[in-house]
């Protein structure tokens, strides 16, 4: 699909879709715990469906009609030999060891870029947890039979901490005690807040940590609590930075369904654009966020490299250069992400260096009009449309499609709020 976004001034109201962290989270923690859970703001991203897929092949019912979404589990008890994971890396990662708790021979699969980014941590990892395991060179798919029984082991945490946060929710789906999780280099902290808030949140069993090195687990080792639960998925925090961005560039909004307290690590976008001085408010529940080019910024986005889309989106219309730092947690992505975003900016006459962990963007320039390529990866088709809005012209964006993966209704919300675009299958 093509989309071709115009030179826009936009306003209006954008309710905010349920973050893809917490419902895929949410997901797993259903299946694990036992009972019935009513999950309320359901997500209806690829991602979200594709850990939807998993926790049903992995044994829970699940009643999607309507909010609530129905769930009802007794623990990890497959009904299909393979896991299919969709396009999804963190799904992958969190039910590859819950998976490994049932006794059975399973396959771990998944699609597209899915298929090539690293998974070598298990063949590492797992089988000093009792679990065979064999990858295909490192990469999907997986062949695991278990029981998982989890025991004191070490960890690297530098490629991406949803390995850790699938360790997390398989030790508390089997009533891990008296042992812990030793972690190197541990990346994007704010994610694994996430993690053990949900299991919290679950009355699964949590580890209690020291400086995100040391993950202890010291409960009972008991059942799980049975019984209905309630649990609602709050607003996506890294759907909300290109709406940051685009007011910045283009307009008024007012963002709606955010928590103000979440641990949801793009929640930094807040922070980088006030730092930078844009014009936030927050009044009655809701984001009121004015158009206004901040000033040039420099932020540390190893945490939440997420972030970077948008904010390469900004710097491209602030006068100045921008540094962000983290570049290195880019290259497993959907996209090789910092070379995407130099290429395609580029095309645009955005002038963007990459040297070591850093990204120098020279923004202030009139962006011209043009035609790119999002290249598979939702975010970067997000931010070629928000820096589209100030553009010279119309930009045509191919692959438009991709952020079904995240944001679905991204193109509808973006047409809602004025801003001026046509799409071609």
């Amino acid at each position: 699909m093509i989309v071709t976004v115009s030179p826009s001034t936009i306003q209006g109201t954008i309710p905010v879709p349920a973050s893809k962290s917490a419902m895929q989270r949410a997901l797993a923690a259903a299946l694990i715990r036992k009972g019935r859970t009513m999950l309320h703001n359901p997500g209806h991203s690829a991602d979200d469906l594709a850990a939807l897929s998993c926790i049903r092949a992995l044994g829970a019912t699940v009643n999607c009609e309507g909010d609530p979404w129905v769930i009802d589990s007794q623990g990890v008890q497959p009904t299909q030999g393979t896991i299919d994971c969709g396009e999804s890396g963190l799904s992958t990662r969190m039910f590859t060891p819950i998976a490994a708790l049932s006794h059975q021979a399973l396959r771990v699969t998944g699609t597209g870029s899915l298929r090539n980014r690293p998974m070598h941590f298990f063949e590492e990892v797992l089988p000093a947890l009792g679990v065979h395991v064999r990858t295909n060179q490192g990469c999907l798919p997986i062949e695991l039979q278990g029981p998982l029984r989890p025991a004191t082991i070490s960890v690297e945490g530098s490629l991406s901490s949803q390995f850790l946060t699938g360790l997390l929710m398989a030790y508390a789906g089997a009533g891990a005690k008296d042992v812990c999780i030793e972690v190197q280099d541990l990346k994007s902290r704010p994610y694994i807040d996430l993690t053990i808030g949900v299991l919290k949140k679950f009355g699964l069993p949590v580890p209690r940590h020291e400086n995100y090195r040391s993950f202890y687990f010291t409960g009972d080792g008991g059942p799980h609590p049975a019984g209905s639960l309630d649990y609602s998925v709050e607003g996506d925090w890294s759907s909300a930075s290109f709406w940051f961005a685009a007011a910045a560039i283009a307009g008024k909004l007012a963002l709606n369904g955010l928590d103000t307290t979440s641990s949801q690590a793009d929640k930094a976008m807040e922070t980088v654009c006030r730092q930078a001085g844009m014009d936030i408010q927050f009044q009655r529940g809701s984001y009121q966020l004015t158009r206004g080019l901040p000033g040039p910024f420099e932020f540390d986005a190893t945490d939440c490299p997420d972030l970077f889309p948008p904010l390469v989106s900004l710097a491209a219309h602030v006068k100045g250069e921008s540094v962000i730092y983290g570049t290195t947690r880019l290259i497993h992505k959907e996209s090789d992400r910092a070379q995407t975003l130099q290429q395609e900016f580029g095309k645009l006459g955005v002038r963007i260096e990459v040297a070591g962990d850093r990204m120098r963007i020279q923004g202030g320039g009139s962006l011209r009009a043009g035609e790119v390529s999002a290249r598979g990866d939702h975010r970067i088709a997000m931010a070629l449309a928000v820096a589209a809005l100030g553009a010279q012209g119309p930009v045509k964006i191919h692959g438009a499609e991709s952020v079904r993966k995240s944001y679905p209704d991204f193109w509808r919300d973006l047409q809602s709020v004025g801003a001026v675009l046509s799409l071609t299958t």
